[in-house]
Parts: C-alpha cells; structure tokens; sequence
C-alpha cells in the first residue's frame, strides 16, 4: 500500500501534476518488483474513481506511464463515475431474493435494459460493437447459448453489419460472493456485461455540453491552473471527446444508411 501526507483535494491537476509526481517513481517501482515475480506478465487491471483528483488526476498519470513502460501489455481499467444512482442485475436484496428469478435466461435479458446500465443511456437505441458477458456461479453452456440466441433474435439488440455475431462469453463455476450479514443475498448466478455501442454518445453529448456552459465562463479553471495544468489542455480535452463522440455517430449513421439501402 502507497499513501500520501496530502490529498488532491477533488482536484485533477493536483492528483496529476503536484502530488502525482511526488509519488509516481515510488508506485512505479512497487509495480516493478511486482511484474518481476510474474512468470508470464498478461497486462493490468486499474480500478479508479472519476471523482477524485487521485482517482482521476493520477490515475492518469499512472496509466501515462504504464503505458510508456509496458507498451505492449494489456491495461483494463474499471473506472466509478459520480451518480445519484446505479442499478444492475442480478444484485438482490436479502428482502427481496425469494421473489426473484435468476435464471441464465432472465439474468442475460437485464443486461440488455436501460435500467440495468451503469451509464445513463438506452441501449435499445444504438447499435453493438462487441457484447462480452461474464457468468459466475450455477451456470452451463446450453442455457448460455440458449440465452444469447433469444438475445438476437429481439429486434432492439442490434449489432453493427461488420460485427453481426459480436459474443464473448466466460464462465467462471464458483458462485459469487457476499459478505455475511451484508445486505445483498446470495444467488446462484450472475452475469456482468460488458459492452460497447454507439449509445454510448448520449452520454458523451450530455458530458460536451455541461463543459462547454461551465468553460465558456471560466468556471473553477483557476484552481487547475494554478497546480500546473494549461489552459489549453482544456481545449485539447475537449477536442479529443467532440472526435470521439463523432466516430461513434458515423458508426451509428453507416449502419442505418445500409439498412435504408437494402429496404430500398
């Protein structure tokens, strides 16, 4: 474990630029000593928060580095946003576990809803790229591939022409976990997808737009400044998403521009 004798104070610049550099040999080296126990080194796993100026800020940095260290290595990052709420299946209340079904079919289908998103997004109305699902517990085969067929063949489960088949799946037997006397109760399976689509840019748009409000004004850029961090980054930040969000839509607009052409 690495700590610090300050925080980032919820500030990037300072998680990235004052404090970050202040600890990133030490982390660096920890991460080193590690990867030089490892008899065949696959890549990295990074669980960080979007929050914090640790969690943003220097995590950044980190994965900056990492990726300059280890340029041929996988880096997996599973990044916690701020949001009032997050809903996803199967996690159950002790309560309410009596009343639930959790069958492979009812599980794969709820990763599918809109209320089963980590992101404020409809999935219904985009299109997939790659659907990766993850089952843990009392789960075969059959029932898996069972479950993804009834998947393709619902009309709001669309992929991309290039990608039509678009599943990977694994299957990990040993059911999953929960703390004794915690409030979830124990199942005897659970899927966690992972997906990418292009719905994913509503989300983008709604992120450009509260910055462009917040930028247009100035608004707490001083505190960034003022650790390190330039102006223009902003700019170039900006930049990068608006081109982001752009190659997403023209997936989008390829694959209904094909469907159009072949009603026609």
């Amino acid at each position: 474990m690495i700590t610090g004798k300050e925080d980032a104070a919820n500030n990037y610049a300072r998680g990235h630029y004052t404090i970050g550099k202040e600890i990133i040999d030490i982390t660096l080296d920890r991460i080193r000593r590690l990867t030089e126990q490892c008899k065949g080194l696959q890549g990295f796993l990074i669980f960080h928060s979007f929050g914090g100026g640790t969690g943003s800020g220097f995590s950044s940095l980190l994965m900056e580095q990492l990726s300059a260290d280890y340029p041929k290595k996988s880096k997996l990052t599973f990044s916690i946003y701020p949001a009032p709420q997050a809903t996803y299946a199967p996690v159950l209340s002790a309560e309410k576990a009596g009343h639930e079904r959790v069958t492979v079919s009812e599980i794969t289908s709820s990763c599918f809803e809109p209320n089963h998103q980590m992101v404020n997004c409809d999935p219904r109305m985009g299109k997939y790229m790659a659907v990766c699902l993850l089952y843990r517990g009392d789960v075969v085969p059959k029932d898996v591939n069972e479950a993804i067929a009834m998947i393709k063949r619902q009309k709001h489960v669309q992929f991309v022409e290039w990608c039509p088949t678009g599943f990977k799946v694994g299957i990990n037997y040993q059911p999953p976990t929960v703390v004794p006397g915690g409030d979830l109760a124990r199942v005897e399976r659970a899927v966690c997808c992972l997906c990418n689509t292009t719905a994913i840019v509503d989300a983008w748009a709604r992120l450009d737009h509260k910055f462009d409000l917040m930028y247009a004004k100035r608004a707490f850029v001083h505190w960034f400044v003022g650790e390190g961090m330039e102006e223009g980054e902003f700019s170039e930040a900006r930049e990068d998403l608006a081109a982001l969000e752009l190659d997403y839509r023209e997936v989008q607009e390829d694959t209904v521009n094909t469907e159009e052409e072949e009603e026609y």
